[in-house]
């Protein structure tokens, strides 16, 4: 059994004008928002073993939080630039090629490629994944490069507004 956790980038500012969508910082509810809902996850008894991210600002900054929730450093995020406004086929690539050790890992991206995933996914209704959501699923299977085909469960859905 393998567990997914697929985390939308926190809120972020628009405060900028002209700035470049990839720059874009959270704004001051996203970085209340994303301490918050690490730590919401880690009461759940979660234990995060990969973290992979879009490199865009907004949602490695949002990783980084987790990150520090779990222990970890910035350092060991795994950038996957094909996760900046993917499509679903770039996260199914991106966790397919995540070693058979892992038991739990956590994918940090934009709208509205997320919300396409997890609908992908067919496991739970989620019309549109909100800033800082966090969608997760457990995949039936030993190997992640069985995702797409492997039985799914829905796990949780939590997000800021739930709270």
């Amino acid at each position: 059994m393998k567990e997914l956790l697929v985390i939308r980038h926190a809120k972020s500012s628009w405060a900028n004008i002209g700035q470049n969508d990839f720059d874009r910082a959270l704004n001051e509810r996203g970085i209340k928002d994303a301490p918050e809902m690490a730590h919401r996850v880690k009461k759940r008894g979660v234990d995060i073993d990969l973290f992979l991210s879009s490199p865009a600002q907004r949602a490695l900054t949002t990783a980084t939080f987790f990150a520090k929730e779990f222990h970890q450093k910035e350092s060991d995020i795994q950038q996957v630039p094909s996760l900046y406004n993917a499509p679903p086929a770039a996260f199914y690539a991106a966790l397919e090629k995540i070693d058979p050790s892992i038991k739990t890992a956590a994918i940090f991206a934009h709208n509205p490629g997320i919300t396409e995933f997890i609908q992908e996914l067919e496991t739970a209704e989620i019309d549109n994944m909100p800033t800082c959501g966090v969608f997760g699923i457990r995949l039936h299977t030993k190997d992640w490069s069985k995702i797409r085909s492997c039985k799914k469960e829905f796990w949780f859905f939590d997000s800021p507004k739930l709270g």
